[in-house]
This record gives structure tokens, sequence and C-alpha cells, in this order.
């Protein structure tokens, strides 16, 4: 069954309809709201909220194609309210592993991925939320500025912003030249 019956038949109050869409989308929110958050419980509260807001107003959905990026957005929403309303609270967490194959030396991999954590948690999570969603999931950015109710240019500036203190946060003499931030990928 294609997507679009399954968003309609959800729209009609189908259950298990909405578990199907859900379940194909959850592992990625859940990993974009711990880069959020930086906290895997909060993540969870997020995406769970976004999935609990999804339900509830999935009659609002006007445009059947565009499930995904209206759900994304509902558990992007969750996470800067759950960020709000604990005012920027930094927490560690361990960044698991991608899906992408190991290429080349894995302890330079492994030097990318701390040097990349320690880079998103040096940011404010407003701008690490536009960063994940940019570079992680994917999203343009008119979607990121429409989803976060800030200008065009704002969102532009504010990732430009984020990249450039993500590069002076890396040093080369780490071992990680930014070339993956460059490059247009995060991870």
């Amino acid at each position: 069954m294609d997507q679009r019956d399954l968003v309609e038949r959800a729209q009609r109050g189908d259950h298990d309809a909405f578990a199907e869409l859900a379940r194909g989308a959850v592992a990625r929110l859940d990993a974009a709201a711990r880069l959020i958050l930086r906290d895997p419980d909060l993540a969870h509260d997020a995406v769970q909220e976004g999935l609990l807001r999804g339900w509830r107003d999935m009659r609002s959905l006007r445009d059947t194609h565009r499930f995904d990026a209206w759900l994304r957005q509902l558990v992007v929403h969750a996470c800067i309210d759950i960020l709000r309303r604990r005012r920027h609270r930094a927490i560690e967490i361990e960044l698991g592993p991608t899906d992408d194959p190991m290429v080349g030396d894995f302890t330079s991999a492994m030097v990318d991925r701390d040097a990349l954590d320690e880079a998103l948690r040096r940011l404010d999570a407003e701008n690490r939320a536009i960063v994940v969603m940019h570079y992680y999931l994917g999203i343009p950015m008119p979607e990121i500025a429409r989803t976060l109710g800030i200008p065009l240019g704002t969102t532009k500036s504010r990732l430009h912003r984020s990249i450039q203190a993500m590069r002076l946060t890396i040093t080369p003499d780490e071992g990680w030249d930014g070339s993956r931030i460059a490059g247009g990928q995060l991870a």
C-alpha cells in the first residue's frame, strides 16, 4: 500500500495506518531529536509528542504527499518546545553508529565523530536544530525557515554562522579538516 493511501486511511481514523506511517519515520526522527536535544530521554519525549500531535491533527494535513515533512516539522517543534521549557540545559550524549558503511580508517572516523559531536554541543539549541535539519534531515532552507517561523535570510545566516563556529571548534591539528561540513554532509 502506498503512503498516500495510508495517509488517507489515517485521516479517517485508522490507527493501524498511522502506526505504519510512523514506523517508517520514527528511527530517523529519534536520531534527529537526539542531535537537537542531546538527551535520549528528551528526544524520545519529543518524538512521542510529535507523533501525538500528528495523530491529533491528522485531518488538518491537506497535501498527503507531504506527510513525512509535516511529521518532521511537528517533531522539530516539539524539540524546540522542550528546549524552551528546559532553558538550554546541556547534556552529553554519545552519538550512535551510522548506517553508512565504514570506509577507511576506523580511528579517523571516530575522531571525526567525536570532533563533530563536540562542535554540535557548543552550538546553542536553535542553531543546532538548523544544522541538524539541513544536513542530517536534508530539509531545504525555505522549509526550515517556515518550520522555525523565521525569515529565510535569517535561517541562512544562522546556518552559515553555525558552520563557521563548528569549523573554529574543530581545528586541523585534531585530525579533522572540516571537509565533511563543507561538502554538505554533517556526519
